[in-house]
């Protein structure tokens, strides 16, 4: 098992952050779909445990089999790939876990977030691990601004350098220093738990999966900030509108054509104005 701790600053407060977050989500799901592959939410509600939590709780379904490695694809028969992700959002804290169907316990990603408003990535254990865990735990700082990306994934207008927010003044993240300096700020603790059971191959997939969080992870927050003018002043009403919107439209596209690209998504989500943040 890999266990990584994704530290992500983010030039926002944390009440902003919960709507971009939510806005960038239900734009990725869309990204994400086409071509009889992509995201099928399954449930969107709002939960509430014995111990008092409420939130929201999502249940969703992630076919996506083009997407993970040949060397998997040729040992997995058909249908084996799908992810099932069910995530309980008691923002600011929230926990996501991913499974499959076909490897049941020997496959597992478990996310834990905890988003601290006036945050900076200073706090070596926000979440709280035991020791033991601590010890497994391997910290990775994330700079939205300055991290590579995939070249494949690199849009100008999805650039934080090159972005201007016309609603707050914000961007673009051009000070080298920008997370000691910016405000306002607050800082995204990602914990996640990685584990792959296959004998010959669980280092090999281990790897390319913190791999791959770890670019999704900046691909979703360089996103989040250049789309602040799409999501800065929508209500919590305006994203569950959003949501109910886009998952008729994701049941759609699953079964036609390729995935759409972000720009479609962007005007469909404009067109409705009135979604870890799941």
């Amino acid at each position: 098992m890999l266990i990584k701790e994704y530290r992500v600053v983010n030039n926002c407060t944390e009440s902003e952050y919960k709507i971009g977050q939510l806005y960038a989500t239900a734009m990725a799901s869309k990204e994400q779909t086409g071509g009889g592959e992509g995201v099928e939410v399954l449930k969107n509600e709002p939960y509430e445990k014995e111990n008092g939590e409420k939130g929201q709780y999502t249940y969703k379904i992630f076919r996506l089999a083009s997407r993970v490695p040949s060397f998997v694809r040729a040992i997995a028969p058909a249908g084996a790939l799908d992810l099932y992700e069910e995530a309980w959002n008691a923002y600011p804290y929230c926990k996501t876990v991913l499974k499959n169907g076909y490897m049941k316990d020997n496959f597992s990603i478990v996310y834990e977030t905890l988003h601290v408003n006036n945050s900076r990535g200073e706090l070596d254990n926000a979440l709280k691990i035991s020791d033991s865990d601590l010890k497994k735990r391997e910290v990775v700082m994330i700079d939205v601004a300055n991290d590579k990306i995939d070249p494949k994934d690199y849009k100008p207008h999805e650039d934080p350098k090159l972005m201007h927010s016309v609603k707050t003044g914000r961007g673009p993240l051009t000070d080298k220093d920008w997370i000691k300096n910016c405000e306002p700020v607050m800082t995204c603790y990602k914990l996640v738990y990685i584990e792959f059971k296959w004998f010959g191959l669980q280092t090999k997939v281990e790897s390319f999966l913190a791999k791959t969080i770890h670019n999704l992870f900046i691909k979703f927050h360089r996103q989040l900030f250049c789309w602040m003018d799409q999501w800065y002043g929508m209500s919590i009403d305006d994203i569950r509108a959003l949501e109910e919107q886009i998952k008729k439209d994701l049941d759609v596209k699953r079964n036609e054509g390729p995935p759409i690209d972000a720009d479609s998504a962007s005007v469909a989500g404009n067109s409705v104005k009135t979604s870890e943040g799941k």
